[in-house]
């Protein structure tokens, strides 16, 4: 009688340890799957590359996205998050449960972020927009885009860099590194650089290079899509008979500044492999980042007889064409009298 009662006692022992058991389970499953995350104003999360767990928590109770700190802890070390963290951007919402957060944070499921960047003429200013938008160090891709041994890589120069960064908008992973990012765009610079493309460049003679720095000579003289491709077909045939180009924004990009709307004699004489009115051909590089438009309407240079192109004397922005020195001389001096009365002399 006393052994079943000894036995008894024991069963019942054993029952209520795996009832606590039982009911510890649910509860924690239940909390697993409760929702966690609280969202008081923005809802983004950025890991950064190298973070540990416990600058994670930090990040994450700083914005309060997650209330209950402690119990958010244990979950996450129970499914070996303190080990798989993954850097990025990433989007929370408000009623997350601890699983889909850690879940997420293990994955490395973050969100995309867009990039838009045109009418760019020196690279510092691409790498401040890095800068504000990727995880990406501004200084670190500026030393890339001068460093001679790495762009070599990628069959570029330091003056010849800024082609391969196409004007558009393009979606990265927040956590993309400087060298990731030149990488990226080099791989959309071969993208655009198709093989039609690449044969109207031959057709023009020219390499896509090539194409890329008069096309950023032609954006430089006007806005008017019209006019590109014969503004482009005045300096191809310039080449063609050796001529210097004279194009006045490369005497602007030498002299170091674009506003200036008059390039008298001074800056006509600054020694600067980019100042066309000293040195033959193409300058060594691109002068601005030009945009996809402006290179296809190069490739679609006109054929035709002109070897000189001024402003109109009005505030069109177009130009007018000549096929010899003496129309174009009668031209200019229409536009430098209208210059004159609009008192503009720099």
């Amino acid at each position: 009688m006393i052994i079943n009662t000894k036995k008894i006692i024991l069963l019942f022992i054993v029952a209520v340890i795996l009832l606590i058991g039982i009911f510890t389970s649910i509860y924690t499953y239940k909390l697993y799957f409760k929702p966690i995350v609280s969202i008081k104003n923005s809802n983004t999360l950025f890991v950064r590359t190298g973070e540990n767990f416990d600058e994670l928590i930090d990040s994450l109770s700083a914005k309060q996205f997650i209330p209950n700190r402690n119990l958010f802890i244990f979950f996450a070390k129970k499914k070996g998050l303190p080990k798989h963290i993954k850097a990025g951007r990433y989007l929370l919402h408000q009623g997350m449960t601890a699983n889909a957060l850690i879940n997420m944070l293990r994955s490395g499921n973050q969100q995309a972020v867009k990039i838009t960047f045109n009418n760019i003429r020196f690279l510092p200013k691409l790498a401040g927009i890095i800068g504000k938008s990727l995880e990406a160090d501004s200084a670190k891709f500026m030393a890339l885009v001068t460093d001679k041994a790495f762009l070599k890589t990628i069959n570029k120069t330091p003056e010849t860099a800024i082609s391969i960064f196409i004007p558009n908008t393009y979606q990265l992973w927040w956590n993309t590194s400087a060298k990731g990012f030149i990488q990226r765009m080099n791989k959309e610079y071969h993208k655009f650089w198709t093989k039609k493309r690449i044969e109207q460049a031959k057709k023009l003679g020219l390499s896509p290079e090539q194409v890329s720095i008069l096309a950023s000579i032609v954006q430089e003289e006007t806005n008017n899509r019209n006019e590109m491709p014969t503004i482009a077909g005045v300096y191809l045939n310039r080449l063609k008979k050796g001529m210097l180009l004279q194009a006045d924004p490369t005497a602007r990009f030498a002299y170091g500044d674009f506003s200036i709307k008059r390039v008298n004699y001074n800056y006509l004489k600054i020694d600067s492999p980019y100042n066309t009115y000293k040195y033959a051909g193409l300058p060594p590089g691109p002068i601005c980042m030009p945009n996809p438009q402006t290179i296809d309407q190069v490739l679609h240079a006109k054929k035709t007889d002109y070897y000189y192109f001024c402003a109109k004397p009005d505030k069109s922005g177009t130009h007018l064409f000549a096929k010899n020195l003496r129309q174009h001389n009668r031209n200019a001096r229409k536009y430098h009298r209208y210059l004159n009365k609009l008192r503009i002399r720099h």
